[in-house]
């Protein structure tokens, strides 16, 4: 309970007991503290009666009133989300070693980032690909872009503190129809099981309307999903009861944020789209930014591109801002240029005033962190944010003598700085936490 409220109701038993003294009734009434509903806490008065000066007990009733207007009161959300959660072949043969030949342990990959995903009250992390137990498991294998995950991805993910999986990206149909379905299926018994949220694929037309909702803290926050492309297979939903939300279909994302808004206090949006490897954002990709933040979005989580984008606020025409990340790279993969290699945390807080029902986003930032791995065969491959990365670890990064060879090999300390500042603007870095 608040001071102030403990004072209230100290001012409300004075006022009841003078009350009894004067008149001998009760002549008091109390309003609860009704603050979240946007009304006033109020203490009534009582009718007393007043001696005349001239002693004859005579005198004019006298009401008094206390009125006490709410205290606007703050409900705070701290979130953090990541990118591309991406499980290339040498991802899941590190697992495979780690585990020493019985299945797979991805858990020691992810340990450096535990602190940061644990410390927020919700944390979104983008699946990039989908786990089928009746497939071969595969990460691009022999460069065929296809990728089917093992079960013990979503474990060592779930244990890390991730709570919200967005799913609607380029390789859902990896696997066909078949494969995506099985794939609902395991995360739907894993939110089962767990208190996790998932979404961005799903069975069938209701189910993709059914707008997921978390309560935390007090806030309702609402979160949607949905994927540019998916890799040119999109024909084989067609006839399929399956269901993916495209960014070209603006007319469904306007309804459902729009929808989302009237149902909850916040609204964010993971967008899977841009063009790959690159930092530039397409000027297609902020005009529906800005329509997304126009009919309601708080947030916009950008992913896909494997490279770290820019971010910046969005204004609406009454005034009111929303924020857009526009690309957060990968959160880990086993990719051989620079850029795909360091990526992007954003790390913000939510605030909800109890009274007006604003929003605002405060402390918004990101923390930059590096996927490392070494030669000559990927090892050793972990996760690292910035503040706990080290020139040492730069110097024996395995990118530059990596096979198959990337790009763009140069790699060391000054260069994940010169990818950083490329891609993030000074005053959103957290170089630090």
């Amino acid at each position: 309970m608040k001071l102030r409220n403990i004072k209230t109701i100290a001012l409300c038993s004075v006022l009841a007991v003078f009350s009894a003294f004067s008149t001998g009734c009760g002549g008091m009434r109390t309003i609860a503290n009704t603050s979240d509903a946007g009304t006033s806490s109020e203490a009534a008065s009582g009718d007393n009666t007043a001696s005349g000066e001239d002693g004859s007990g005579t005198g004019e009733a006298v009401q008094t009133e206390s009125t006490t207007e709410p205290e606007a009161t703050e409900k705070r959300v701290h979130v953090v989300a990541a990118g591309d959660n991406l499980i290339h072949y040498s991802v899941y043969k590190n697992a495979e070693a780690l585990a020493g030949g019985q299945g797979y342990d991805f858990k020691p990959m992810y340990e450096n980032m535990r602190y940061i995903v644990e410390s927020a009250d919700v944390a979104i992390l983008n699946q990039e690909t989908i786990i089928s137990q009746s497939n071969e498991i595969r990460g691009a294998n022999g460069g065929a872009l296809l990728f089917n995950s093992p079960v013990e991805v979503a474990d060592a993910v779930i244990d890390l503190g991730f709570d919200v999986f967005t799913m609607a990206n380029n390789h859902l149909l990896d696997c066909g129809t078949q494969g995506l379905e099985e794939s609902i299926k395991f995360w739907n018994m894993k939110a089962e099981s767990n208190d996790i949220t998932t979404l961005g694929a799903y069975l069938n037309e209701e189910d993709a309307n059914r707008i997921r909702v978390r309560e935390v803290n007090g806030v309702k926050i609402a979160f949607l999903a949905y994927a540019e492309h998916i890799n040119g297979f999109e024909q084989q939903l067609v006839g399929s009861q399956l269901r993916v939300i495209m960014n070209e279909e603006e007319d469904v994302i306007e309804r459902q944020i729009k929808e989302a808004k009237e149902i909850a206090d916040v609204v964010i949006v993971s967008a899977h789209w841009g063009t790959e490897d690159t930092n530039i954002v397409r000027d297609d990709v902020k005009v529906l930014a800005q329509k997304m933040v126009n009919w309601g979005a708080d947030v916009i989580l950008g992913c896909h591109t494997h490279t770290a984008e820019t971010m910046e606020w969005l204004t609406r025409d009454d005034g009111s801002k929303g924020f857009v990340f526009y690309s957060m790279g990968n959160f880990i993969c086993a990719q051989t240029d620079n850029f795909n290699v360091v990526g992007e945390i954003p790390d913000f807080d939510i605030v909800v005033n109890d009274v007006t029902k604003e929003v605002k986003l405060e402390d918004v930032g990101v923390i930059p962190h590096i996927i490392h791995y070494e030669a000559p065969s990927f090892n050793n491959l972990k996760l690292y944010p910035y503040s706990k990365y080290t020139p040492e670890l730069a110097a024996v990064h395995g990118l530059p003598t990596a096979v198959p060879r990337g790009t763009y090999t140069d790699f060391g300390w000054d260069v994940i700085n010169q990818i950083i500042d490329a891609a993030i603007p000074k005053e959103f870095q957290k170089l630090d936490k």
